[in-house]
């Protein structure tokens, strides 16, 4: 029979190493206490685990069969009718009163803590842990190494001259071009939607380290040289946005161009693949805004509905501005291939700068206009609303006022409104011009305002004959507008002309020769003669195909001369001379028998003023009143 002996079971007293120092000394973990070791106990312990003894009753009940439930129920004992309450309220009062004790114990942490169910820490491999820390270490020295290898080429570049800094260039475009960084790339954006585009080209373009620079010319030193550095920043655009574009206008009248002009620099060159960024980037928005232009214009052009269609083909826009005059517009791309398109560009006449400001300036206030709104009055009215539509209510418009008050042109209409300015003001420099060179006398001077509008100028003209300037001059002033012409003369007269150019023709040789008698009429005062009638528009003697002729009649101061001048707008000047008494013998007839009706003024004599000696007809004038006056 065996003894019966009584053995103690301890756990090792061997602790588990928790750090191994760079010498081989070993540090061990502290043991735990027995707070410490109960605590790790119930840390196995899932309470929300049902029971497994209650778990296989539950299992077990609920397999019976119905028959044998009944001879269960039947067995038991019969309850009065609120036991069933009695039950569930002695329930409830023993869960209040376990959820009183957690709560108390939970809070006062005097019996015991509520921590979470911890797992048992997964088996750690040293040589797993050591593998990743070689790799940690080995990825970290490889980023040390290639910013230092940075800091020491940035540190060389920055000792020659020659080479330029990548990123003070990328901070250089950055105060020029917007720019945004998206993953590892360097994105920009050309377009003009921060402005208020709604163009939908998108301009967006990327910037890389240049491998192989290309040359920007910039000097070492305020006085120095001009030495070629290359550029560190590389720039890669898009296909239809590389090159330089421009619009050509073209006005025509049949087959003879009137003006050409270029909405762009007079010298464009094309782009080559190794210019510098900033030129690719110009020229690349250039190219942006041209097609915005260009298909803002075009779609106006189909709109609109004139009595001459418009005409739109390809980069080709055609509008009818006068009878046999055409303006046309053409959008104009440039590539590093098209060299003989670029000196084929013709050269900008005088009026190129006007329509190229006009141009750009409706583009950058249709790009104000969207992001710039009217002020509303009062400040909690509706943004947005004009000012015109926010006094419609206090001044209660009409529908009809209202509509025409929003109505506004489009850039296309605008565009010709100032182009037909344009060339009716041509048309009517050249008529003045050639009119006044034909003409010696009198003289035409003309006086163009220099403060205008693109749609309205005005122009003064004196009539004056030389020598003479002080004794008479008329004056006549001439509005061109869109399509006509607003003629003011001397005495107040208003009148309308049409675009035609013969109009303003006839105009100009009346008003010479009303100023031809007008003068006459001022000169006579001053010789001392007098004048008995003056007519500007004589109704006798041949008729003119052009207007009115006018005439005077001047008597000497004794009244034995008197002169008689005839004017007209297209024939010559016709003087005569007429004097009393009568130089031939008067022989009284049978019915006049008095001699004292020989003072009558006898039949008038024209004068050859081809023949007489004078610079021009006043000065030929001067001398025969000069001739005719007697003591």
């Amino acid at each position: 029979m065996a003894l019966s002996v009584d053995v103690s079971v301890e756990a090792a007293q061997e602790y588990q190493v928790q750090e191994i120092s760079y010498d081989g000394q070993e540090i061990y973990t502290q043991p735990l206490s027995m707070s410490e070791n109960l605590t790790k106990l119930a840390h196995k312990i899932d309470f929300g685990k049902v029971d497994d003894d209650s778990q296989d009753h539950l299992e077990s009940t609920s397999n019976l069969s119905g028959e044998e439930q009944k001879e269960l129920v039947t067995f038991q004992p019969s309850l009065w009718p609120w036991d069933s309450v009695r039950t569930k309220l002695r329930s409830a009062l023993t869960e209040i009163s376990v959820l009183l004790d957690v709560l108390n114990i939970a809070k006062e942490k005097r019996y015991m803590v509520l921590d979470p169910v911890s797992q048992d820490p997964p088996e750690v491999k040293n040589v797993a842990v050591l593998v990743a820390k070689k790799k940690g270490l080995v990825s970290a020295a490889t980023i040390i190494q290639k910013g230092a290898e940075r800091l020491r080429i940035s540190q060389a570049e920055g000792k020659n001259r020659s080479l330029s800094d990548f990123h003070l260039e990328l901070l250089n475009m950055r105060q020029k071009w917007r720019l945004r960084k998206q993953g590892n790339l360097i994105l920009g954006d050309l377009s003009y939607r921060s402005v208020g585009s709604r163009f939908w080209q998108n301009g967006t373009f990327e910037v890389t380290k240049s491998e192989q620079s290309c040359t920007n010319v910039t000097p070492l030193s305020p006085g120095g040289p001009q030495v070629p550095r290359p550029s560190a920043l590389k720039v890669n655009l898009p296909s239809e946005l590389e090159g330089n574009s421009y619009i050509h206008v073209v006005i025509q009248k049949d087959t003879e161009t009137i003006a050409a002009g270029d909405f762009t620099s007079p010298f464009i060159s094309p782009i080559h693949s190794d210019s510098h960024w900033m030129n690719k980037l110009e020229g690349a928005q250039n190219v942006l805004f041209c097609k915005e232009l260009f298909s803002q214009l075009a779609r106006e052009a189909v709109q609109l509905q004139p009595s001459i269609p418009n005409l739109v083909v390809g980069n080709q826009i055609t509008v009818s501005l006068f009878p046999g005059v055409q303006l046309c517009f053409s959008l104009c791309h440039l590539t590093a291939q098209d060299k003989n398109k670029a000196t084929a560009v013709p050269a900008p006449l005088e009026n190129k700068a006007v329509l190229e400001h006009s141009l750009y300036q409706l583009l950058r206030e249709y790009h104000h206009q969207n992001i710039h709104f009217p002020t509303p009055h009062p400040v909690t009215g509706t943004l947005g609303v004009s000012k015109r539509r926010q006094i419609a209510g206090p001044e209660a418009l009409d529908r009809t006022t209202l509509m025409e008050s929003c109505k506004t042109n489009t850039w296309l209409e605008q565009i010709i409104e100032q182009t037909q300015h344009t060339i009716l003001r041509l048309r009517t420099m050249y008529i003045i011009d050639t009119y006044a060179s034909e003409n010696k006398d009198p003289l035409i001077v003309a006086h163009w305002a220099s403060l205008t509008s693109p749609t309205c100028s005005s122009v003064k003209i004196n009539i004056m004959t030389h020598g003479y300037e002080t004794i008479y001059r008329t004056p006549l002033v001439i509005h061109v507008e869109r399509k006509t012409l607003k003629a003011v003369c001397r005495d107040g007269r208003v009148m309308n002309l049409s675009y035609e150019p013969q109009e303003l023709t006839y105009l100009l040789m009346s008003q010479v020769s009303q100023h031809q008698v007008n003068a006459v009429q001022c000169l006579a005062k001053v010789m001392g003669w007098k004048v008995l009638s003056s007519s500007s528009h004589v109704g006798v003697g041949p008729v003119e195909p052009i207007g009115n002729a006018s005439s005077v009649v001047m008597a000497s101061s004794t009244g034995d001369r008197v002169i008689a001048i005839r004017c007209g707008p297209q024939t010559d000047i016709q003087v005569g001379v007429s004097s009393s008494p009568q130089e031939q013998d008067f022989y009284p007839s049978t019915l006049v028998r008095d001699r004292k009706w020989q003072n009558l003024s006898g039949s008038f004599r024209e004068v050859a003023l081809e023949k007489m000696e004078g610079k021009n007809f006043l000065n030929k004038m001067e001398n025969l009143m000069a001739c005719l006056t007697t003591c």
